[in-house]
């Protein structure tokens, strides 16, 4: 019997955040609501803090901050899956919850670059048992015009019929999303691309995770493309996750669309997936990391987290991305609560590494130009976070990374105000600027308590507010 792997030190364990138990984690899966809690599955290698072959872990929650360990939902041990149980999603339908996942077979276990990937349903009755459907795979061929990639089907209902939207590459090595039809989640008509790469260096080889959804009266799609070359301070990561923003016509299964926007503009995010709560907010979880970053914790035994849970609304032609109401149940103590008129200003709590902080900092009206904010050890900057008056652009600076790679860059439309709200959890950061018009998402990694500072190059009135977060 295969031993799960174990956590041998605690350095940069997560507290508030969904983080695998041990092991690796990456996507999240299956993020649904099922008889009465909220379900996330994700991308899990019990055996090792390397990646191995794809299991579904799970957990389930009732308010999207406290969540309850589940039994891996899906193991990689079908004919069809058994090289891994690729990304997917969750629909209830008839009160039963279907899985739709993508299952990863090589040709040769030795040669990764031959393989097959299939469509693959799973259910349960209790949201915690799941049986594999006897008929999988439920479509067992890519199009004709498709590549070997073929995976992360995203499943919705959409009048009396059911979709999933499939992430692919044609054969001329270009990046789409793909859709599927169905009455019953198992017998599935090929309808067409709706979304095609326009050149792999503009939009992208391949597109995983793809999502498509209504939000104020707008469709949405989005995706995680691989191959889009940096462009001046955008696309910087290694593979982005983004959107566009366009009109879905289910009768021509067209869907008309504008630019590629990225989504966070941070170094740790990708493969975010969204569903749509009993109240009607559009949440999305993220994975916190990136493809080939360093990841200093799998030598402790454990590899991965995932975002905070964000709400979704449109505005101005863009997705605004903003912490969910339920993360103020965290909060304990109120450990500041000013307002300053300063150039420099250190946060002196008790426990750095578990806060929320928010600053509003009134510019409208101020002679100076640029606003600081500052995660330091006693060696270096770990992390800072540059907002400019002038043009209104903001730079984040990673301390850990080489000089070409360290910082990422957005843009804030005019504000009398600037606002910022920091979630800071042991290895990880989260920065919400103006009420989630631009987002960066990092991890961090020091051995030591860091400090904080918020300094600007002249006096500016501040207003703090610092709570200390449960775990």
């Amino acid at each position: 019997m295969r031993v799960p792997a174990k956590i041998t030190n605690e350095r940069y364990r997560l507290n508030y955040h969904v983080s695998t138990p041990s092991g690796w984690m990456n996507d999240p899966n299956g993020f649904s609501y099922y008889q009465g809690y909220y379900h996330i599955f994700y991308q899990y290698y019990p055996y090792s803090s390397e990646r191995g072959p794809m299991h579904w872990g799970h957990y389930r929650s009732q308010d999207l901050i406290h969540w309850e360990e589940l039994p891996i939902a899906l193991i990689p041990d079908s004919p069809e899956d058994d090289n891994g149980c690729y990304s997917g999603s969750a629909i209830e339908k008839a009160g039963r919850l279907y899985l739709i996942y993508t299952g990863n077979h090589y040709y040769d276990v030795n040669d990764h670059s031959r393989f097959c990937q299939t469509q693959n349903v799973a259910y349960s009755d209790d949201g915690i048992h799941f049986t594999k459907y006897s008929g999988n795979p439920v479509i067992a061929v890519p199009p004709a015009d498709n590549s070997q990639h073929f995976r992360d089907p995203k499943v919705w209902q959409h009048g009396d019929s059911y979709y999933i939207i499939v992430g692919s590459q044609d054969k001329a090595g270009l990046g789409r999303a793909i859709t599927y039809k169905s009455t019953d989640l198992l017998h599935w008509e090929y309808l067409g691309p709706i979304a095609v790469s326009q050149g792999r260096d503009n939009e992208g080889y391949t597109w995983e995770c793809p999502d498509l959804f209504s939000l104020n009266g707008q469709d949405v799609l989005l995706c995680s493309p691989q191959g889009i070359a940096a462009k001046s301070k955008k696309y910087l990561n290694l593979y982005q996750t983004g959107y566009f923003i366009g009109k879905m016509d289910y009768h021509k299964n067209q869907f008309e669309h504008g630019a590629f926007l990225e989504l966070d503009h941070g170094h740790d995010f990708y493969a975010a997936q969204t569903m749509l709560t009993p109240d009607n907010r559009r949440i999305v979880f993220g994975w916190l990391d990136m493809w080939h970053a360093d990841f200093p914790e799998q030598a402790d035994g454990w590899c991965g987290a995932l975002t905070l849970p964000r709400e979704l609304t449109l505005k101005n032609n863009q997705l605004y991305m903003k912490p969910v109401k339920e993360l103020k149940q965290l909060r304990q103590e109120k450990v500041i609560d000013e307002k300053l008129m300063t150039s420099l200003k250190q946060m002196n709590v008790s426990d750095p590494q578990h806060l929320e902080l928010l600053l509003i900092a009134e510019t409208e009206n101020w002679s100076g130009s640029e606003i600081n904010f500052v995660l330091k050890n006693e060696q270096e900057n770990l992390i800072t976070l540059s907002w400019n008056k002038r043009n209104n652009e903001v730079v984040l600076t990673r301390a850990d990374k080489p000089a070409d790679d360290s910082r990422r860059y957005g843009r804030l439309r005019p504000n009398p105000n600037l606002k910022i709200q920091v979630f800071i959890d042991t290895s990880s950061i989260e920065f919400f600027l103006n009420d989630g018009e631009l987002v960066f998402s990092e991890r961090y990694y020091t051995s030591e308590k860091p400090q904080i500072f918020v300094n600007a190059d002249q006096s500016v009135k501040i207003n703090v507010t610092c709570y200390t977060l449960a775990k």
